[in-house]
């Protein structure tokens, strides 16, 4: 094993969310006056903290978005979670061979812990992630593509930057890893391989994602 700890982003990576958050984003924004189509949700906002969604609607458009934009869109995209949410393919078997060969793994995501831990008991991925492998942007000052949701990470797994690999699927984790000083896996099943620019190494099936790691 090449690395002292794995560290995997959350949705379209452990959790196949993003078809459906972007889905929700696009029409709640267009709902306020922010005309957004699917793809350009993908394009702007996927592995985004939410202040980074604020912070580009104010730009582009001088106006703020509702205060209560965030709870409304979040009360909406857990209760599709309960409905549509998966697992992203192979990725149990992945985490169960990880625990078999007592691989250290967490999880570093752009999401709130609340979307974390829906997302992972909706999936039955929670007996893999208790409290201590849990990491959000809500626990830092900045959300990806600063990198400090990784470093805070592996200060708290207790494994120096070096030693880290990050599995990413969107570009602004790709950026927040290599800032980190980190090796990054970039998860291609939803992302172009181009948009990927400085992951060390691309695939697209997590059943992949094991031979990568030695």
């Amino acid at each position: 094993m090449r690395y002292d700890l794995v560290i995997f982003d959350n949705d379209g990576v452990l959790v196949d969310s993003e078809p459906i958050s972007n889905r929700l984003l696009a029409a709640h924004l267009t709902e306020l006056g922010h005309p957004t189509s699917y793809e350009e949700s993908i394009r702007d906002y996927m592995g985004s903290a939410m202040h980074r969604i604020h912070e580009l609607v104010l730009e582009r458009t001088g106006r703020r978005l509702p205060d209560d934009f965030d709870d409304v869109f979040h009360a909406r995209v857990f209760a599709a979670f309960e409905r549509e949410l998966k697992p992203v393919a192979g990725v149990a078997g992945v985490l169960e061979r990880l625990s078999a060969d007592g691989v250290p793994f967490c999880v570093a995501s752009s999401g709130s812990h609340e979307r974390i831990r829906v997302g992972h008991r909706t999936t039955g991925l929670d007996r893999w992630f208790e409290e201590g492998r849990i990491f959000s942007s809500q626990d830092v000052g900045r959300g990806k593509p600063a990198p400090d949701l990784f470093l805070y990470a592996a200060e708290r797994m207790g494994v120096a930057p070096e030693r880290c690999v990050v599995v990413e699927d969107s570009p602004l984790g790709v950026r927040a890893a290599v800032a980190a000083g980190m090796d990054v896996l970039g998860f291609t099943a939803m992302t172009p391989a181009e948009k990927l620019v400085g992951a060390g190494k691309l695939f697209s099936d997590m059943g992949e994602l094991p031979d990568l790691l030695v």
